[in-house]
């Protein structure tokens, strides 16, 4: 390039990331240099250049979103659904689980309940739709039974409850662990039942629990209530039986059989 070419591409190029730092677009501000030259040692156009900018600054922002998201989400640990080893799950779980991977069920809105004895996989299931939900640009959180339950009387008592119900209604997929491992008393039963309500045919919810529908009435203490919850919880609700052998128990022997070989 000659004198005018070179003092026409700074310029450009300090245009670029000038408006690049003011708008916050954090790959055109570090890669344009790079990026603009390459385009000049192959004659591009700017329409060109400016296309391959552009996307490129969307492909790590999407990255940066699905991040984002999982981290947002709570998750207490990774778990993808490619890790499960489907032949090990109860058989209603490898019956649906293709139909649950499309994530239908989180666009029409439906509630997702796991049930079954322990160690079958459910909250492996739930975290691998949730992190798959939030890689798809959906707002997912996590959080146990208890932990939840604790929150809302901790919200009720700082009378915030309303900040928190406006926030649980923004959420694509809730997940709910571990609902039936403690039980909880009518105030947490309420407080619940209320949360779980709002979101009722509009958004979607993931329950996983040890307990069979007729067993509910033990953690939730009121017949009517719990009744009233089952109801809401399952109209249209996809639900999958869990019952078998415990998929978690597979896992630490193959853990151990592994590393301790002989």
């Amino acid at each position: 390039m000659n004198n005018n070419s070179f003092t026409e591409f700074d310029n450009t190029l300090n245009r670029i990331k000038d408006n690049a730092k003011y708008l916050k677009l954090t790959y055109s501000f570090h890669n344009s240099k790079n990026l603009l030259e390459e385009h000049t040692n192959l004659n591009s156009s700017f329409v060109d250049f400016y296309d391959d900018l552009l996307q490129k600054e969307a492909d790590i922002r999407n990255e940066n979103g699905k991040i984002a998201r999982v981290r947002h989400a709570n998750f207490p640990y990774k778990k993808y659904l490619s890790d499960l080893e489907v032949s090990c799950l109860p058989e209603d779980a490898q019956n649906k689980l293709q139909m649950l991977k499309t994530l239908e069920f989180i666009k029409n809105g439906q509630n997702l309940i796991l049930a079954g004895n322990p160690g079958t996989g459910k909250t492996h299931i739930a975290i691998g739709l949730g992190i798959q939900a939030c890689k798809e640009g959906f707002r997912v959180l996590f959080t146990s039974a208890p932990s939840l339950i604790n929150k809302l009387k901790e919200c009720k008592s700082n009378r915030t409850l309303t900040s928190i119900q406006k926030q649980f209604e923004l959420y694509d997929l809730i997940i709910l662990d571990e609902l039936g491992y403690i039980s909880f008393d009518k105030e947490g039963g309420e407080l619940l039942f209320t949360h779980l309500s709002l979101r009722a045919e509009r958004k979607s919810t993931i329950i996983t629990t040890n307990l069979s529908f007729e067993k509910w009435e033990d953690i939730f203490k009121d017949p009517v209530m719990t009744t009233a919850i089952i109801d809401r919880l399952t109209h249209k609700a996809i639900a999958i039986n869990m019952n078998g052998n415990s998929y978690r128990l597979k896992e630490t022997q193959d853990w151990l059989q592994e590393n301790f070989k002989q």
